[in-house]
């Protein structure tokens, strides 16, 4: 598998933020999404960024703008598909998404999600312990290839919406990613949450 791209999801709504975009909260010395792209960008061939809406607010980031080629908000899919069809254009194989309100995962999430798929497991999804229930999945983590975009596309037109009802469908590969002080999937949903990331900051997480 050469080098794939990645797409930074945030196409959401952020209704527990009281609307606008969650990715441009200030954090530390940036922004959520500046933090977001110097995780990710390292460990892709390229970037991209899917959002809805007037792509000027994201011009100083110099980053593709891909807005949802569904209608009505459909979810991470629908981001994952707009990154699908512009990797497609690039001649790229894979794409990795990555969920632009979640400043600390791995860095080593690309090497990682490669490494779980094979010719039965096309597909990759982040994960964490759980004690109750063995594991958390995290769909907005993936590896996702250009081959299947058809079929996503076809899901989605169907009213599919849950991401793991489409990846179990494929045969997806989990990666589970250790819990040390903190999960490094925590998200922005709230504004206690943006508190609790600026701390986990200044601890050096």
């Amino acid at each position: 598998m050469t080098r794939p791209l990645g797409i930074i999801l945030a196409g959401g709504l952020a209704t527990r933020m009281g609307g606008g975009d969650k990715c441009l909260l200030p954090l530390g010395k940036g922004r959520v999404i500046d933090h977001v792209v110097a995780r990710i960008a390292p460990q892709v061939a390229g970037l991209a960024l899917n959002a809805n809406g007037d792509p000027t607010r994201f011009a100083d980031l110099d980053l593709p703008v891909l807005p949802d080629s569904i209608d009505g908000f459909a979810g991470p899919l629908a981001g994952v598909l707009a990154g699908l069809d512009w990797a497609a254009g690039q001649g790229a194989t894979h794409v990795v998404s990555v969920a632009g309100d979640t400043p600390f995962f791995p860095r080593d999430l690309v090497e990682r999600l490669r490494s779980a798929t094979d010719a039965d497991h096309p597909i990759a999804l982040a994960a964490t312990p759980h004690p109750d229930r063995g594991k958390t999945r995290h769909p907005t983590f993936g590896l996702w290839p250009v081959a299947l975009r058809g079929d996503l596309r076809a899901a989605l037109h169907d009213g599919l919406r849950k991401v793991v009802q489409w990846t179990d469908k494929h045969g997806a590969a989990t990666v589970m990613f250790s819990v040390d002080r903190q999960d490094p999937f925590f998200n922005i949903n709230t504004p206690e949450d943006l508190t609790f990331a600026r701390q986990m900051l200044t601890e050096g997480v």
